[in-house]
């Protein structure tokens, strides 16, 4: 079971023209908003990565939004294992448990899943908030990261595994996002 203290959201690569080319892209761009907001009230560290912003433009506005104050992390390896950067501020976090969101899912995604398997981290791939140009794509890349040892969750499922119990001011805010 995830929880707030030794978890952390790692959204990567939800850019402009990436994001739009994407299998449902305004449900997956809702997913992620949910989620990331119902992070930030439960106090849970949020990493952001870019790939090739110059080429791919940077995090979509929704997100950028919401994250005021998150710089993202640049990088041009598809893994974001691949970028010292990022793995400097993941260790620095001193958390066992990444929620992994982002694009493409058989791409980016998968090889970041494994490389952070490898280096002894729990995944939790959050199923409705990761998705690739093709539906074959997103559902090969979900059944590799599952075989390599990735856990699969849902945004909802995440969300309430965090939160544990429907009382106080915390369940009361995000159970407005959840009904929206």
């Amino acid at each position: 079971m995830i929880t707030p203290g030794e978890t952390l959201l790692l959204i990567i690569d939800v850019q402009g023209r990436l994001a739009q080319g994407v299998v449902r892209s305004s449900a997956l761009e809702a997913s992620i908003v949910k989620l990331a907001r119902a992070c930030k009230i439960l106090d849970v560290p949020i990493l952001l990565t870019e790939q090739y912003p110059k080429g791919l433009g940077t995090t979509i506005d929704s997100l950028k939004e919401l994250l005021v104050g998150t710089v993202a992390i640049e990088k041009l390896s598809f893994s974001c294992c691949g970028a010292p950067e990022f793995m400097r501020q993941l260790r620095s976090f001193k958390r066992n448990d990444v929620l992994v969101a982002g694009m493409e899912t058989h791409v980016c995604v998968y090889q970041t899943a494994v490389g952070l398997i490898e280096s002894g981290y729990n995944v939790h791939l959050v199923t409705d908030c990761v998705s690739s140009r093709s539906d074959e794509n997103r559902l090969l890349g979900i059944r590799c990261i599952e075989k390599a040892g990735g856990f699969l969750t849902s945004s909802e499922m995440a969300i309430f595994e965090l939160l544990r119990v429907a009382e106080g001011e915390r369940f009361k805010s995000i159970s407005k996002i959840i009904k929206e």
